[in-house]
């Protein structure tokens, strides 16, 4: 550690968390993301759920709970302001650090320092104790969080979302494993946070047993789904969307929608369907088979190769590849789906499937991560074992030759996703700062704090 890292975390240690009326919840909140912005478009890049998660968020923790929130990300165009309001009581800060353009994300803890900066010197611009919390997102900006939170003196609230750990125990064929760096820096961040916020138990488990997390730390708290954005009765249901997005109404139309990257193999869904159609030659003429988003992460390295796969598996004609969509049209693909196809490797929740659920679209999702929680198997959808095309291919099958499931899972699916409102997220959100701040008080005012 640099002197000037010891010097700012030992200044910090004295300093004192500022109540406020009730001492129950905070003021203001700066969350934290550095690698990707919540203006992005989710589906490109290293844009995704994530990004979700943090706008809707942050949304309802100012129109629910009253929290202010300020966030922090790193800027990437020069086209946009310092700062832009999100939404009433949201607001979005971009901190030069680094080129605009052309750093990959595994670029960028070489810019942590930079973005530590601009971050400090936003706070300083205020009083002392403008902030309450600190709530990071990924471990790139847990380790800003940890310096933020112990100059300010407020505590830190992390959500890991993907460990490095889970993802290289369960890694694609020719995907990338996550650096030992990584590794290091969230074993770091873990050990710093006040509290973890888990998506599941099983990700509560991992934090447990991969990190050593002190259990008393993390607290669950399952994402929400837009509800008044994602349902299946809007704009004319699955008839209109399709008829909107020019697909066939009598068509089975299995869709893929989020990053293109081994890590999400959406290559398993062509593999697939190449299967149904050499046990089935006449499917050729019913389906067709949507792929939604750009290229992410190792994907970037090889753009082409989910094309040159149609081809090889003599699929092109039935493939619809489509650039990344605003959250409203991404809705009406969800609707107009016979069902959505998760054979992701690892999924810290899986917003994708609560998403598509609630546009009453049942889902064929790997049995890893959240996706058990995501997804009643059985009842919204079936849960696959492992990652063999034939086993994908075996559950489609059943859609296809019983096609009243479509409609009765899909309505199960709907109810099941009622569960997951962001309101919910956030008022249990709001409970995990409070609780953090209440922890802090008592440590202060302990002789032996």
């Amino acid at each position: 550690m640099s002197q000037y890292v010891a010097k700012v975390l030992a200044g910090g240690a004295h300093r004192r968390l500022r109540r406020h009326a009730g001492g129950r919840r905070p003021r203001r909140v700066a969350m934290l993301s550095v690698h990707t912005s919540p203006l992005h478009q989710p589906g490109t890049g290293d844009a995704g759920g994530m990004n979700v998660y943090i706008v809707e968020l942050a949304k309802r923790l100012a129109e629910g709970p009253g929290v202010e929130v300020e966030i922090f990300t790193r800027a990437t165009t020069a086209a946009l302001p310092p700062t832009v309001e999100l939404a009433p009581g949201v607001l979005v800060r971009h901190v030069d650090a680094g080129p605009y353009e052309g750093l990959n994300k595994e670029d960028l803890p070489a810019q942590l320092c930079a973005f530590t900066h601009g971050v400090m010197h936003a706070e300083a611009s205020h009083r002392q104790g403008h902030y309450d919390l600190v709530h990071s997102h990924y471990w790139l900006s847990g380790h800003v969080g940890w310096l933020a939170a112990e100059r300010w003196g407020v505590p830190l609230v992390h959500a890991m979302h993907t460990m490095a750990k889970v993802k290289n125990a369960a890694l694609a064929e020719g995907d990338t494993p996550e650096p030992t760096a990584r590794v290091i820096g969230e074993t770091q961040i873990v050990g710093a946070a006040d509290r973890l916020i888990a998506n599941t138990a099983e990700e509560s488990d991992e934090l447990i047993r991969h990190y050593e997390a002190d259990p008393r730390k993390v607290a669950v708290v399952h994402p929400g789904v837009n509800l008044e954005r994602f349902r299946p009765d809007a704009h004319g249901g699955r008839a209109g969307a399709r008829a909107r997005l020019g697909l066939p109404q009598d068509a089975v139309i299995p869709l893929f929608a989020g990053r293109i990257q081994p890590l999400k193999a959406p290559d398993i869904l062509l593999r697939a369907v190449a299967i149904l159609l050499a046990e089935d030659p006449s499917l050729r003429e019913r389906l067709v088979v949507p792929v939604v988003g750009g290229p992410s992460g190792s994907g970037l390295t090889r753009p082409e190769r989910l094309h040159k796969l149609a081809a090889r598996l003599g699929i092109s004609d039935l493939v619809r590849f489509q650039p990344p969509v605003a959250q409203d049209r991404l809705a009406d693909w969800y609707r107009a789906a016979s069902v959505l196809v998760m054979p992701s490797y690892s999924e810290s929740f899986g917003l994708v499937a609560i998403e598509a659920q609630a546009c009453g679209t049942p889902v064929v999702a790997a049995s890893v991560g959240g996706l058990p929680v995501a997804v009643k198997d059985g009842e919204t959808g079936f849960l696959v074992a492992g990652h063999d095309p034939a086993d994908y291919a075996r559950a489609l099958r059943r859609y296809i030759e019983h096609p009243q499931l479509v409609p009765a899972m899909g309505a199960a699916a709907a109810r099941h996703a009622e569960c997951f409102g962001w309101d919910a997220a956030a008022t249990r959100t709001a409970e995990v700062y409070a609780g953090a701040m209440a922890e802090r008080r008592r440590r202060l005012r302990s002789p032996h704090g």
